[in-house]
């Protein structure tokens, strides 16, 4: 293995409308921006965007920026001219790059941050790509607007989330339906329809296949109306493993086969046929021949009376191999006789068992056609069918399957609008008795469970999951009223759908030392650790402030699918004070009811306006104590959040510490201290008072452990302000390691977020 450390990554991308044209350099012994640019001979000519690990960088600055080893920085050369149409063009050209740097680097983003492969460049793409936005959620990232995806058939779209595309299709290579929760769906078609006669009445035979894994029907219905409502129709739900009792489903037809007219030898016709019943591959054990008397069968005699009149044919196969030669000579099948004295068209259907191969049919009349015009003696050939042997249903699927009369009542057009209420059943985890029988269930967490533990989704065991994480999610989400129902019928990555499932529930997922976690953005009042100008490392506190502009949105329009109609509708929310003059639109899949979507409008819009203040900082291993999602509290001179420093000494019994820094006080306010405690947990804030010195404080109550302040450890750090203004609260985005460092990229807290959804 090689001693080099790990080196930095620059990435100039000349043209941000061809990601292919980019240089790549790797950087060792962590030189600024601008050291690096004069060592190489970079020079922009053009206006150019810097970006560093995902964070503009100013011109100002790039003299001071380093490019530490792990760090990512992306040189963006703006592309130039535009701008008419009263449109400002820098906030154009803005936008395209953050867009491309977000698809180009995001995988190279992601790296630096730990992670890797397809699921990397997702990640990290997203973080990017929320900077750019008109609405701002730095904690958890805005719906993705693009599903299905743009890997997805675009020729056979979704036909639950496509209004002109419902109705029941047979999509060739899509994804097996995966539902969550309680859904309306029009399910695809899982073999080609079929027909056959029976008593001269025709019957269409479909199979339906509703998703993976089991349900509870609610409704099932043909268009809107009940299936109960038409006598016609037998339907039957197959579970994983059952088996289909109504008809065969494993039918294929011959195209060739369309309502050829028999002519017998002798009256100048021919053999029909032969025509190839079953494609390569595969094997029948049965010959299905459908024929048809389109004028009926009959002889009007004289007095107008209808006479019998009878037609004959033969019916004949042979196997051929999968080029289509003949493997055997032509085996005499059967020779049919059918008579009637009617002018009602006659519709007949025949099986005939053979062994198993691939088989091609031909059909001869054996009888001379009366041509008569009182007579009606013509015989067509209607279809040809092969049954399949050896098929078997995948056992992880359930089916409808639906046997129809053709009548009045049931037009072709309405049977291909089959549609049913389900509710998906899935197991629930205990922390006392583990993972229950399948049960129905609108559950956020164990919708996200299923997604990552199935084989259609990441395929991880247990130990992989933070199963306890989910137990409280989903009873705080039960309490709201927060649901997830939803069909994923297009494709796309499980981490894009590990993050829908876990939007609609105001959280994000994360990877942490292997583990699939999840976290809701919600209140929390106890920071887990605190920062200050003792343990921030000098020069690195950044703060990035997210103004507002002309683009940026005062309200949001939430799209939803009604469970009334199960059709797209959509409604704005905004705050107090807002005009509501230029709503986002958002997308919130998986949400179905309008007053879950409203406190999610809300929350999102309170983000928007509350948290525009990112902070970045480098501190030592202690960085390792947050995760994603949780509350810090930040002390420090520069931007005035408190006073901070170290206890010097400790005096338990009049409960007085005295500090390193000056306290300021003000008359007639309360004032509190924090100790960060030896495991560096926060403690409660300390109600104190002034004490002999202007470093002294007495404290109103026992902090619960002694304050370290030898020097042979490290002295106990404290925050010390009035009211609040102790520290500023900021909610953890990201930890990075940075060879002996940890950097810290966090949001500024502010709790009216979370109030904003309860008015």
């Amino acid at each position: 293995m090689s001693d080099l450390p790990s080196p930095g990554l620059v990435i100039w991308m000349r043209n941000p409308f061809e990601p292919s044209d980019r240089q790549v350099s790797h950087v060792f012994g962590s030189p600024t921006i601008a050291q690096w640019m004069n060592r190489d001979g970079i020079e922009l000519d053009q206006p150019t965007l810097i970006l560093k690990n995902g964070q503009p960088v100013l011109l100002a600055h790039r003299a001071v920026t380093p490019i530490d080893a792990g760090d990512v920085v992306a040189l963006v050369t703006l592309p130039q001219g535009g701008g008419g149409g009263g449109k400002n063009p820098l906030r154009t050209v803005l936008m395209i790059a953050v867009l491309v740097v977000a698809n180009a680097y995001g995988g190279a983003l992601a790296a630096s941050m730990g992670y890797s492969g397809t699921l990397a460049t997702a990640v990290a793409s997203t973080a990017i790509a929320v900077t750019g936005s008109v609405l701002v959620n730095a904690l958890v990232p805005l719906p993705n607007q693009s599903l299905p995806s743009a890997s997805a058939n675009t020729t056979s779209p979704s036909p639950t989330y496509s209004l002109q595309a419902r109705g029941n299709y047979g999509r060739l290579a899509q994804p097996v339906p995966v539902i969550y929760g309680r859904h309306l769906v029009y399910p695809d078609l899982a073999t080609m329809p079929y027909t056959e006669y029976e008593n001269n009445e025709e019957y269409l035979h479909q199979l339906h296949v509703i998703g993976v894994g089991q349900f509870q029907f609610e409704e099932l219905s043909i268009d809107d109306s009940p299936i109960s409502s038409f006598a016609e129709v037998q339907a039957q739900v197959i579970e994983p493993g059952g088996q289909n009792t109504l008809f065969n489903p494993d039918v294929v037809t011959a195209p060739e086969v369309s309502g050829q007219e028999l002519i017998a030898v002798n009256d100048t016709g021919a053999i029909v046929g032969p025509f190839a019943l079953n494609p390569v591959g595969t094997q029948i054990n049965q010959v299905g021949v459908d024929v048809v008397m389109l004028r009926g069968l009959y002889y009007a005699n004289d007095s107008g009376a209808l006479e019998s009149r009878s037609v004959q044919w033969r019916v004949e196969v042979r196997s051929i191999n999968d080029d289509g030669d003949a493997t055997s000579g032509w085996l005499h099948v059967a020779d049919e006789t059918y008579s009637a004295a009617t002018n009602t068209a006659q519709r007949l259907s025949f099986k005939y068992s053979v062994s198993p191969g691939r088989y091609e049919v031909r059909l001869q009349r054996l009888d001379a056609r009366d041509t008569s015009n009182r007579a009606g003696h013509e015989l067509r050939w209607g279809q040809a069918k092969g049954y399949l042997a050896g098929s078997s249903l995948p056992t992880d699927l359930t089916y409808l399957a639906l046997r129809m009369r053709a009548t009045d009542n049931l037009s072709q057009r309405s049977s291909r609008l089959v549609n049913c209420l389900v509710t998906r059943k899935l197991p629930i985890w205990n922390p006392s008795t583990g993972w229950s029988a399948l049960q129905p269930t609108r559950s956020i967490a164990w919708a996200f469970a299923d997604a990552v533990k199935a084989s259609y989704g990441a395929g991880l065991p247990d130990r992989q999951l933070d199963l306890a994480a989910l137990a409280q999610l989903d009873a705080v989400w039960s309490a709201r009223g927060d649901t997830f129902n939803a069909v994923f019928d297009q494709n796309q990555t499980v981490w894009d759908a590990l993050g829908q499932i876990a939007r609609t529930g105001r959280a994000v997922p994360f990877l942490q030392g292997g583990i699939v976690r999840i976290v809701r953005d919600e209140p929390k009042t106890i920071p887990v650790a605190l920062f200050s100008a003792r343990n921030i490392v000098r020069n690195s506190l950044k703060i990035q402030y997210l103004m507002p502009g002309d683009a940026t949105a005062d309200a949001v329009t939430i799209e939803y699918v009604n469970p009334k109609s199960w059709k797209p509708d959509e409604f704005t929310v905004s705050l107090p004070g807002s005009q509501a003059a230029k709503p986002a639109r958002v997308r919130l899949f998986g949400c179905t009811d309008k007053a879950q979507g409203i406190r999610e409008g809300k929350y999102i819009a309170a983000a928007n306006r509350y948290r525009r203040r990112i902070v970045t900082f480098r501190t030592e291993l202690e960085g390792l104590i947050p995760t994603y999602g949780d509350l810090i509290a930040l002390s420090h001179d520069i931007p005035r959040w408190g006073v901070s420093g170290e206890v010097l000494s400790w005096d338990g019994q009049t409960r007085t510490v005295r500090c390193s820094e000056p306290l300021s006080w003000q008359s007639g306010a309360v004032h509190y201290l924090v100790l960060r405690r030896p495991d560096g947990s926060v403690s409660d804030a300390i109600e104190v008072t002034p004490g002999a010195t202007a470093t002294h404080a007495v404290l109103k109550t026992q902090p619960g452990f002694e304050p370290l302040v030898g020097t042979d450890r490290e002295r106990t750090h404290f925050a010390f302000g009035v009211g609040q203004s102790w520290s500023q609260l900021a909610r953890v985005m990201s930890v990075k390691p940075r060879a002996e460092q940890v950097e810290l990229t966090c949001v500024a807290e502010n709790a009216l977020v979370h109030t904003a959804d309860q008015s």
